[in-house]
């Protein structure tokens, strides 16, 4: 219509333009017909304006005659509308509703007038944006799709929300997400262990136990369960269960826990659980990679693997030393295969280096060359925690195959071996750059097992269960076969970190253990020269005293922490973590100190309080009694809080 006025206008202005041009050239022809022009000109302006006039006023009543129908209509379709509608006040006074909820409340409806409209919806903020999916409410018992428009502003304002009722298609949402199958493994950790150590008078009754308990627990979750091995399970549950049993944060590792043997030999469980795949089948995939994490993590805890990534559970009791040294010697043949077909070698440890990363790199270093073959470690030579064993090293023949990740990296080449001790994680090895442009990767590590750990090694020997990268690197050179022997610079530098994961033999030091130190004792490997490695500064000695003397208990933790810069700092951290677990009563120590713009954090336990789940809640890692974290852009103060938060979490999930 504006459109067609607007033409009119056009054409009338155009009519007016030629007159008065028509005008102008009869009076210019004849001066004498300009007053005859002038009149005829003016009588017919006079009859287009009063035209324009009336087809202006027959435009504004057919506009508003349409507007009272659209309104008409509006209104009708409004009252009539298919969807409950109110219009509420910004303060959530119910103004108006329609016939359709209306007949939401037959009974009360006339009552709603003035009522808040929260008593209906219940509390929602409909001031708020509307989400893409609307607001979910209930009413009347069953479930809306809410959406609200807001019209006027301060006072006046109000908003009209519109109820679209999709119970139905929630229900059956929710009925297909409860009963999707999830997919649980379950490995009994040490059913050999049980076999062979029980007697034949326990033998039977606690195989017998173990088994009827996992039975109990699948048939109280309605699961179906089926024995593929005499220590493995594969159990399916509906994922409205697999809930129930994530709430109650897997209970049967607890059961199965207290399972009493006559020689004290513990029984435990690892699982694996795949949830929220697409199909069964990649369930059960989730499930098997769950269980491989939960048994590289050190067994006794659950895994649950989703979408998302990976949640744990568990993880409390010590390691159970594995005794068998069958896959030490799979793994070192096929590890000299790999060393022989390769045309160099790297070795490599995590950032930081200390004396179980070093000593266990230098070790393969000899072995590597004496299966002759070109061998290099990389280690930072300015940061490090070695710098004793370093220099002791360097300067008995050393000194050229010691070199800094960016020296090395001209020198790989298409066969080149990466070999990786000490970590399995891509975030903390010394040099991202060096592990990338190697192909070939072979990985030696004892931690607990990391969300994002070096997935594409040819060789992934991980043993949780060892005490130290030491332990595995002199089982290992053991099973070479040939001409391998170390020499006591070897020894020592092996059994220096051996003697500091394992605190002088203190934790974690199992059968293998002592078997290790014995045989590089045999090499010639001296204690008190070892001993000497550990020896620090006077400095270092009083800083690490004022670390010590200045701790705090909190839950049961004793927490430290610097603001001042040495060099040996993350040497003076450790020591100092070490000792104040000396104090009786303190379950763990945490030793904090600035590093750059970041805060990094020494954790140490006896076993009493799992620190690598305590640091991973941080972004870090390690095990059980060992563990750390790296907290970039963070001041001191906040990574005290942050620690405390998850000192809270750890003891509000696990109770101690």
């Amino acid at each position: 219509m504006q459109k067609r006025l607007a033409l009119l206008c056009s054409i009338f202005g155009s009519m007016f333009l030629l007159c008065i041009a028509v005008t102008g050239v009869a009076a210019l022809a004849d001066p004498g017909v300009l007053a005859v022009s002038v009149s005829v000109f003016l009588v017919g302006m006079l009859i287009i304006f009063v035209q324009y006039r009336s087809i202006l006023a027959g435009a504004d009543r057919y506009l508003h005659s349409l507007g009272e129908v659209v309104h008409s209509l509006q209104t009708d379709a409004s009252i009539n509308h298919p969807l409950a509608q109110f219009v509420v006040s910004r303060q959530g006074e119910i103004i108006w509703f329609n016939k359709r909820a209306e007949a939401l409340f037959p009974k009360v409806a006339p009552q709603l007038y003035g009522r808040m409209v929260s008593t209906i919806i219940g509390e929602v903020d409909f001031r708020q944006p509307t989400p893409e999916r609307g607001f979910g409410v209930r009413v009347q018992g069953r479930m809306y799709s809410m959406y609200a428009n807001n019209y006027g502003t301060g006072e006046e304002e109000l908003y009209a929300l519109y109820l679209v009722d999709d119970d139905e298609l929630k229900n059956y949402t929710d009925l297909y997400f409860k009963t999707r199958p999830a997919v649980m493994r379950i490995m009994v950790d040490n059913y050999d262990d049980l076999v062979q150590s029980a007697k034949e008078s326990d033998k039977t009754p606690v195989l017998s136990e173990i088994d009827y308990q996992i039975t109990q627990f699948v048939e109280k979750y309605g699961g179906v369960i089926s024995q593929v091995e005499k220590d493995r399970y594969n159990v399916v549950f509906e994922d409205k269960y697999m809930q129930q049993i994530i709430q109650n944060r897997l209970d049967i590792l607890d059961t199965i826990r207290k399972i009493e043997v006559s020689d004290r030999v513990p029984c435990t469980l690892s699982i694996g659980i795949g949830r929220e795949a697409p199909t069964i089948v990649e369930a059960d995939e989730m499930a098997r990679q769950a269980l491989e994490m939960a048994q590289g993590r050190g067994g006794d805890q659950a895994a649950v693997r989703t979408k998302n990534g990976y949640d744990f559970y568990g993880g409390l009791s010590k390691g159970v030393e594995k005794r068998t040294k069958v896959k030490t010697r799979i793994v070192a043949q096929a590890l000299a295969e790999l060393i022989a077909s390769s045309k160099n070698v790297m070795i490599m440890g995590h950032r930081f280096a200390d004396m179980d990363c070093f000593g266990a790199a230098v070790a393969l270093h000899k072995a590597v060359t004496q299966m002759g073959k070109p061998a290099w470690i990389a280690i930072d030579p300015e940061k490090n925690m070695v710098e004793l064993l370093y220099q002791h090293v360097r300067e008995n023949g050393y000194r050229e195959f010691l070199r800094a990740p960016a020296e090395l990296l001209d020198l790989v080449e298409e066969g080149t071996l990466l070999i990786v001790v000490d970590t399995h994680s891509k975030t903390i090895i010394e040099s991202r750059e060096l592990y990338e442009k190697c192909k070939n990767v072979a990985v030696i590590d004892h931690h607990r097992k990391l969300v994002e750990y070096i997935d594409n090694a040819t060789i992934f020997y991980h043993e949780p269960y060892a005490s130290s990268a030491c332990e595995m690197v002199t089982e290992l050179v053991q099973y070479f076969g040939g001409n391998i022997r170390l020499t006591r610079l070897e020894a020592e530098a092996l059994l220096s970190g051996i003697m500091l994961d394992t605190k002088n033999f203190i934790v974690k030091a199992g059968v293998r253990t002592f078997e290790a130190a014995a045989y590089l004792r045999r090499l010639g490997a001296e204690t008190t020269d070892v001993r000497k490695l550990f020896s620090s500064s006077l400095d270092a000695y009083q800083q690490r005293s004022k670390l010590v003397a200045s701790a705090e208990v909190y839950r049961g933790c004793a927490i430290s922490a610097t603001n001042q810069t040495m060099e040996d700092i993350n040497v003076v951290a450790a020591q100092a973590a070490d000792e104040l677990l000396n104090i009786n009563g303190i379950k763990a120590s945490f030793v904090m100190f600035e590093l750059g713009r970041g805060v990094n954090i020494s954790a140490r336990s006896m076993g009493d309080m799992n620190v690598q789940i305590v640091m991973e809640t941080l972004g870090g890692g390690g095990h059980l009694t060992m563990a750390g974290a790296q907290l970039a852009e963070c001041t001191l103060e906040a990574a005290r809080q942050r620690l405390f938060d998850a000192i809270d979490d750890y003891i509000s999930k696990n109770g101690k």
